[in-house]
């Protein structure tokens, strides 16, 4: 791959993980009925990874 196509790559990439964990920073305020419809939980989210998520 060209340079500008593997720096693009790769910036999407982190783009993308640092979303994720924006996400489950905010899934971290829901309470566990709802994580649980959801199909996921508190412990799962914490081994994912979270960030900051101001209401």
């Amino acid at each position: 791959m060209g340079i500008f196509r593997n720096a693009y790559k790769n910036i999407t990439e982190a783009r993308q993980r640092q979303a994720d964990r924006y996400v489950n920073g905010a899934l971290m305020n829901l309470d566990d009925a709802s994580l649980t419809a959801m199909g996921t939980s508190r412990a799962e989210l914490r081994r994912k990874g979270s960030s900051a998520y101001l209401l």
